[in-house]
């Protein structure tokens, strides 16, 4: 049972801390549970953001105003 009375002494220290605080640990422990992407998922994202990029570029690509795109998601999310 040692290690549970850890975790209860480092979660009383935690609610110690200032919220910022504790919002910065929450942030920090749960990127420690995610898995690092897989080398060729992360190629496939590079591939699609350069072929993106270039097609802007040529002017094949159709741009939205950030405003725009906005305001219709708030809309579907009625």
């Amino acid at each position: 049972m040692p290690l549970m009375a850890s975790l209860k002494d480092l979660e009383l220290q935690a609610r110690s801390l200032s919220a910022e605080e504790r919002a910065r640990l929450a942030e920090v422990l749960l990127e420690s549970l995610r898995e690092p992407p897989l080398p060729e998922i992360e190629a496939a994202w590079e591939r699609e953001i350069s072929e993106r990029v270039a097609a802007y570029d040529r002017g094949e690509a159709t741009d939205y105003a950030a405003e725009d795109v906005l305001a219709e998601a708030r809309r579907l999310g009625r």
